[in-house]
């Protein structure tokens, strides 16, 4: 594995140095004392796997398709920004804007995110985006999505999963929700409905994963149960564009 030590350098000298390896044929990065450097993996393609030690700033992993991060740490902000394929790990937490428009991949947080996490994140060419929160998200979770799948778990905490307008104006796609946190009531847009048998499956696949990542019990987690938010119409809006 070739190390990258940030401590001392901008986000400008780590990256071109992170590109550099890339470019000389690593495939197997450790980046240790990250403290909020912004762009890691920007853009980057193929079968790449950084490990992070440290805080990702802002927009890690942005347009992204193909390469594994884990970070060991949290993340700032717009992390998974727009990314395509691959994934992001995060041990700790996340801030706002997560996955914003993402098409494909995976972004899985053991802890907390902020607000607008999943915002317009879509499906693309069969490609189906998961972005699994363990802990709680604020507000606007899943605001215009169109397409793939959000879970949250609501896990070390007592306080509601998910914050206000949860999944506002989505027109696609699937929010699941630990159904003993969830606060009652979603975003204008958003149907609120108990999972079938396929949800279920679903949900058990990707909570499996979460836990073996992140050293749960997948049981234990999913003995609360979860509720299921979906669009209420494929065009919220339409009518505000089109006359009668």
């Amino acid at each position: 594995m070739y190390a990258i030590d940030a401590k001392g350098l901008d986000y400008r000298r780590l990256n071109s140095r992170i590109r550099e390896a890339v470019a000389g044929g690593e495939t197997r990065l450790l980046l240790s004392n990250v403290n909020g450097h912004r762009y890691i993996a920007c853009g980057f393609k193929g079968p790449l796997k950084i490990e992070l030690i440290g805080t990702g700033g802002n927009d890690l992993g942005a347009y992204m398709s193909g390469p594994e991060i884990t970070v060991k740490g949290n993340v700032q902000d717009c992390a998974g920004n727009t990314m395509n394929a691959g994934s992001i790990l995060v041990e700790g937490r996340a801030g706002d804007i997560l996955g914003y428009g993402m098409s494909g991949g995976e972004i899985l947080i053991r802890g907390d995110v902020g607000s607008r996490a999943g915002v317009h994140i879509k499906a693309w060419e069969g490609q189906g985006p998961v972005l699994i929160i363990g802990g709680t998200a604020g507000d606007f979770l899943g605001e215009y999505m169109a397409g793939g799948t959000i879970i949250v778990l609501g896990l070390d905490s007592d306080a509601p999963a998910v914050g206000r307008q949860c999944g506002v104006g989505m027109y696609g796609g699937s929010i699941f929700v630990n159904a003993r946190k969830f606060p009652g009531c979603a975003g204008k847009g958003a149907v609120v409905s108990l999972p079938d048998d396929d949800d279920r499956a679903l949900i058990a696949g990707y909570i499996a994963r979460f836990a073996e990542l992140f050293g749960y019990d997948a049981a234990a987690i999913l003995e609360d149960g979860f509720v299921k938010m979906s669009p209420q119409a494929r065009r919220p809006y339409g009518s505000m564009y089109v006359g009668a």
